[in-house]
């Protein structure tokens, strides 16, 4: 998490929204991987 300072809280809400898009997405794939 270096990217702090100048984005400030913007930034780190995009992020985090980012990483749970991410593997919200990962666990979609992976439990119809399972299912098939």
């Amino acid at each position: 998490m270096g990217e702090l300072g100048g984005i400030g809280s913007c930034g780190g809400l995009f992020t985090s929204t980012g990483v749970i898009l991410v593997l919200f997405i990962l666990l979609v794939i992976v439990s119809r991987a399972f299912v098939i």
